[in-house]
């Protein structure tokens, strides 16, 4: 085994330039592959810049040279030698034009045969690179893109720095307050029977740093919760978190759209043109289906409640009569791709949405109209459908009809990303930033059959609902937005209740007890009485934003060391079961809920 003795690392390996011919470097890293043509052997060693070609020649010494004939792929290698340019140039890395002929090697760590190629957009099954992750990390994809989270992360912090916020790190281990998705839970071992809570965010502690007078916070934080996962879900995620005193919200977006415009322009060149565009919570859910629209295509809903409320067919007058609506969607030259096949298939995704089935209109190039339901209507009635839907040659309308504007809306948006995607018309390379305003205030709760807050309870209500509080839930707005980019959330935020009596009150329209509120909230409810200044915050989704810059297709492609669909992760083999001996500290023996 050779060592570091004598050497010491003067340059990374993607930093090599033709400018640098006749310099002396010393360069380290992994073998990314030895070619050995006989006199001559050629080693690609890579590090996390890129790689450089280090030869091997006749006026080698023979001991460095076998050393770089026994070197095989991850060996860790350091090399000391002097940059030249290459007689052969490879135009496809930055480092093609050079090399490094090398006067000294060492070989710091050898490799076993890894159990897959680290090589970029590596096609070996998820579950075995996750399971090596260490070796699925040396690729220069995924290095690629934690560097930049990296560099998102340092613009971040000078943004707001340059802003006069302050970076508070908050508590890991807080009380439960089981608001929303779980919690996890850490027993306490000297409060034995106690538990901690890991934070789902820094909510409470971020407006108690208001009320503390810092008026400018922010923290990139580490959130937790114990819910399903997707492929924008994981249980242990990053958020950029932030809280202001003194503000509305106009002064909220003005900082989250500040940011957006900065951290686009120097993590990736791209200008933001702000002010951001904005869609109410209605709007949104009338025109997209979705309260996080995709705003870079069309396919926009449209109303046909009023065109088809006294027509014969029960499928779409019965909805309507019940409070429901018909609306439906135009897929423009579709008609050669949605065929009856692929119709089929969208039915049934619209029946695994809720919807009872899916309505439809295929208009052929050559005028032909065949319809899933055209015997049913008038030809005035078919007529009306197919102006407002815009329909022309080539068209196809889907339709949808429900008691529920909620499976209306989230069957005619699930339906409108999927023919987007089979249509192909997503634009690439483009980045649709939104605002979503006016929530709702309250949600109601099919479970439980009660009315709950759509955000958190400390959202304030906005001041011209404050009458329908008790008299009418539903139409209760909340002061609250959302920062939608491409289809996906990414913020989330609200101007704060900091009045007590009106706290107390929206604890009581959410059945919370006086009591049942005070235990769970008490501290914030004690530290308001204590002068709190208005604010309001946001947080946002640092894996999500890094996500969508880099335009990769999950989080597991932006965190180093994620969870899988399970919650498990498969290199560590995490979680695992723990010694008996630790259980008995804690006092807690463990059941067996499988059967």
């Amino acid at each position: 085994m050779d060592f570091m003795t004598g050497l010491k690392r003067t340059d990374y390996c993607g930093d090599l330039r033709i400018g640098d011919a006749g310099k002396e470097v010393t360069v380290a890293g992994w073998v990314q592959r030895q070619r050995d043509l006989g006199s001559l052997i050629f080693i690609d060693l890579r590090d996390r810049t890129g790689i450089v070609q280090l030869a091997f020649d006749e006026n080698t010494d023979k001991e460095i040279f076998d050393k770089a004939f026994g070197a095989r792929s991850e060996f860790v290698l350091m090399a000391k030698g002097v940059v030249r340019e290459r007689s052969s140039k490879n135009k496809d890395i930055p480092t093609g034009e050079i090399e490094i002929d090398v006067k000294d090697l060492r070989v710091l760590g050898k490799s076993e045969t890894p159990p897959f190629e680290i090589i970029e957009n590596c096609q070996t099954s998820e579950l075995t690179r996750l399971k090596y992750r260490y070796l699925d990390l040396r690729r220069p994809d995924l290095q690629k893109n934690i560097i930049m989270r990296h560099k998102i992360c340092k613009i971040t912090r000078d943004y707001f720095d340059e802003n006069g916020f302050i970076e508070i790190e908050t508590p890991i281990l807080i009380r439960s307050t089981p608001e929303g998705a779980r919690d996890f839970l850490v027993p306490s071992r000297i409060h034995n029977g106690s538990f901690y809570a890991l934070p789902q965010s820094p909510q409470l502690y971020k407006q108690l740093s208001m009320v503390a007078g810092f008026d400018r916070y922010m923290q990139i934080a580490r959130c937790f919760r114990d819910e399903d996962l997707r492929a924008d879900r994981q249980p242990e995620f990053t958020q950029i978190d932030l809280e202001m005193s003194f503000v509305d919200m106009e002064d909220v977006l003005a900082i989250g759209e500040g940011y957006m415009k900065r951290v686009f322009k120097e993590a990736l060149g791209v200008d933001i043109t702000t002010p951001l565009p904005r869609l109410t919570y209605k709007d949104a859910m009338e025109r997209y289906g979705s309260d996080k629209p995709d705003t870079r295509y069309g396919l926009e809903l449209y109303d046909l409640s009023e065109i088809v409320k006294d027509c014969g067919f029960g499928v779409f007058s019965g909805p309507v009569a019940a409070g429901g609506s018909v609306r439906g969607i135009t897929a423009k030259k579709a008609f050669s791709t949605l065929t009856r096949k692929e119709i089929d298939k969208l039915t049934e995704k619209a029946k695994g949405n809720g919807a009872k089935g899916l309505a439809w209109v295929r208009l052929g190039e050559d005028g032909t109209v065949s319809s899933s339901f055209a015997k049913f209507l008038t030809e005035d009635e078919m007529k009306a459908i197919l102006e407002k839907a815009g329909a022309e040659a080539g068209d196809v309308v889907l339709i949808v009809g429900d008691a529920k504007n909620s499976i209306v809306f989230s069957v005619l948006g699930a339906l409108r990303q999927e023919v987007a995607k089979k249509l192909d018309i997503i634009p690439e390379g483009q980045y649709n930033l939104l605002w979503i305003t006016e929530f709702p205030f309250f949600d109601w709760d099919e479970d439980s059959q009660t009315w709950v807050a759509m955000h958190h309870p400390f959202t304030a209500p906005m001041d011209e609902c404050l009458e329908y509080l008790e008299t009418d839930k539903a139409k209760v707005r909340a002061k609250a937005y959302d920062l939608v980019l491409n289809g996906i959330e990414l913020s989330s935020g609200s101007i704060r209740i900091t009045n007590p009596e009106l706290q107390s009150r929206i604890f009581s329209l959410l059945n919370l007890t006086e009591e049942e509120a005070y235990a769970k909230f008490g501290y914030l409810l004690d530290a308001f009485r204590y002068g709190a200044p208005p604010h309001g915050g946001m947080g946002i989704g640092l894996d999500r934003l890094v996500m969508q810059m880099l335009g990769c297709e999950s989080l597991r492609d932006v965190v180093a060391y994620p969870k899988v669909q399970n919650a498990s992760e498969p290199m560590t083999g995490c979680p695992a079961n723990v010694d008996t001996i630790q259980l008995d500290e804690l006092g807690i023996a463990v059941k067996n809920t499988e059967e």
